[in-house]
């Protein structure tokens, strides 16, 4: 019996080594992803970059890191993907002035991305209990 419990512990320890050694890379690639946001957006707005330029430039930059998160193996976080391609999406409309009349491309980009991000929170908390 003694033994079955060490084996479960030492099984137990190792799988929390190998989620610490995937944290560790996982929370590289986050912080690199902000690092890149918050500079891309500084140099927009000391630049006075259009709003397409930088609502397509936030876009790549939620792409690519979820494209790094996946060449190290790591897994992909749908809701960024879904987010950055919206930003594209909405970079590219706002450059080619394809924005419906009368509504504000930013700030609807904003509140989709706000409402998913709670949906994912809500589901998140669901599938827990």
């Amino acid at each position: 019996m003694a033994d079955q419990d060490n084996n479960e512990k030492s099984a137990n320890q190792v799988e929390t080594q190998k989620t610490i050694e995937r944290k560790a890379p996982a929370d590289k690639v986050g912080a690199a992803g902000w690092g890149l946001f918050f500079i891309w957006v500084g140099i927009s707005f000391l630049a006075g970059f259009h709003t397409g330029v930088v609502i397509l430039g936030v876009g790549v930059i939620t792409l690519i890191t979820q494209a790094v998160r996946k060449s190290l193996n790591l897994e992909i976080e749908k809701f960024w993907v879904i987010i950055g391609l919206l930003f594209v999406i909405g970079g590219v409309c706002s450059l080619l002035e394809l924005s419906i009349p009368k509504i504000p491309l930013v700030p609807i980009l904003l509140i989709v991305a706000g409402v998913l991000l709670l949906l994912s929170l809500v589901r998140g908390n669901s599938r827990k209990t």
